[in-house]
């Protein structure tokens, strides 16, 4: 294992997959961890990170800075992820960056253009490229091109692979992503960072003004 002097930890729990990565300032990956959270994300996590510490030479104090992923996605895999990288951020005086992984995940597909999540039950999220997300009711099947995550059974083949294919690449692409935010110069207020749900919470409204999906971040 190579020392290294300065390093970026990446956190994804916004889909069923846990996703916990190190990285080099430069957004290279040194280690990576992905694996199913069970919906138990807030028991998961903080092992995930030890283990990913022990199974290197990274040592905390060397960090440099939290990549985050926000959402969309459920509401207490996300909470548990936001909390624990703006705490470590906090308390090792580094920056955090906020990552949408639907950006992520479309990033990495192979030309799908529409990100496919779960809303509900039955419900689906649609997330097109440069699009505002829009829930689709029923279990109408995937646009052509899809990027289906956490659907087995309720999308085609063709686009879950797509989208376990986009999730196993999820850690590289949230570590480049945050390594040239950060090397822009820029970084997240952590009072500001916030989860953007697939399902709005209970007793918050589920669309904005014009129809679209309102987040916890949108203004009320």
């Amino acid at each position: 294992m190579t020392s290294v002097t300065g390093w970026l930890l990446a956190l994804d729990t916004a889909t069923t997959t846990i996703v916990v990565a190190a990285g080099r300032t430069d957004g290279v990956v040194i280690a990576a961890d992905a694996f199913e959270g069970r919906f138990r994300h807030s028991q998961e996590l903080l092992p995930a990170i030890d283990r990913l510490l022990r199974s290197t030479d990274l040592r905390v104090a060397d960090l440099a800075g939290v990549v985050v992923g926000t959402g969309p996605g459920a509401f207490t895999g996300l909470r548990v992820g936001l909390a624990t990288a703006k705490t470590l951020a906090h308390e090792l005086h580094v920056p955090v960056v906020g990552v949408a992984p639907s950006d992520a995940l479309l990033a990495t597909s192979a030309g799908g253009d529409v990100l496919v999540l779960p809303s509900g039950a039955r419900d689906r999220l649609l997330i097109g490229r440069g699009e505002a997300p829009q829930v689709v009711h029923g279990d109408d099947a995937a646009p052509a091109g899809a990027v289906a995550v956490d659907l087995d059974g309720r999308a085609p083949e063709s686009a879950l692979e797509r989208g376990r294919a986009a999730v196993a690449a999820l850690p590289e692409t949230l570590l480049r992503i945050g390594a040239a935010r950060l090397a822009a110069g820029e970084s997240d207020d952590p009072e500001r960072l916030v989860p953007a749900y697939a399902v709005a919470p209970r007793g918050a409204p589920a669309t904005g003004a014009e129809g679209g999906v309102a987040w916890s971040r949108d203004p009320r």
